[in-house]
């Protein structure tokens, strides 16, 4: 069951989304505890939040907007420091080690900050991503959090038919990453992930559901990226009422 403030920042997702041409709804709606956690618990002055999963933007654009930024409302995010948004993300596998850049700089500075970024199945596909995995433990960057938006399906399909990840958290373990996992849709667990650290950086797989939220979409690939016509729109809008 979803809580009320889960429910608002989807509704407000899907009315935002809708009047300004967006669409990627089950991606957004996989991510969206995540987010909240992030921006409601989380995030300080000094952090730094990539949206590597940049088609999931809905939800993180709301939650800009509530804090008093304005940013653009395109279907990936740009760079826009001034309105909340540190890297332009869309092209994945690129915001791993962007984020890997910015916590580098700080442990080189000593300045104060972490470092958080979500990425989703597909981009765990990525050469970046495993790339990334060595380097970030390599420089025991304890400064840095990944979080991984594991709802299973990617653009194309069920990542299980296209190349499964499952070696994911044990590849990392084994690189000297911290790794933990957590229900994606639970606040409380994802919070105490997020607050937890160790001596090098940290790696929480999220278990979510594409689509969470609204009964039609949920596990269903074609709503990865689909357009929601006025009847499955009031229907949606209902579910999350």
């Amino acid at each position: 069951m979803l809580n009320e403030r889960s429910k608002q920042i989807r509704r407000d997702a899907i009315t935002l989304s809708k009047s300004n041409g967006g669409y990627h709804y089950g991606g957004t709606f996989s991510c969206t505890e995540i987010l909240i956690s992030l921006y409601d618990k989380i995030l300080g002055k000094d952090d730094r939040f990539i949206l590597s999963k940049g088609h999931g933007c809905w939800s993180y654009y709301v939650l800009l907007r509530e804090l008093g930024y304005n940013p653009s409302l395109e279907g990936h995010p740009h760079l826009d420091l001034h309105n909340g948004i540190h890297w332009t993300t869309g092209s994945e596998g690129h915001g791993f080690p962007a984020g890997i850049g910015m916590a580098f700089a700080r442990k080189l500075q000593r300045r104060e900050g972490h470092v958080f970024v979500i990425v989703g199945d597909g981009e765990c596909q990525e050469g970046t991503t495993w790339e990334s995995l060595l380097l970030a433990s390599h420089l025991k960057l304890n400064n840095l959090t990944i979080v991984v938006d594991k709802n299973g399906i990617q653009g194309s399909g069920f990542v299980r038919d296209i190349l499964p990840i499952n070696c994911l958290g044990v590849t990392a373990e084994s690189c000297g990453w911290k790794v933990t996992e957590v229900d994606g849709h639970d606040n409380s667990q994802l919070e105490e992930a997020l607050q937890s650290k160790g001596e090098g950086p940290h790696l929480i797989i999220a278990r979510t559901v594409k689509g969470k939220g609204v009964d039609y979409m949920e596990d269903v690939p074609c709503w990865h990226a689909k357009w929601p016509d006025p009847e499955h729109e009031k229907e949606a809008l209902d579910q999350l009422a």
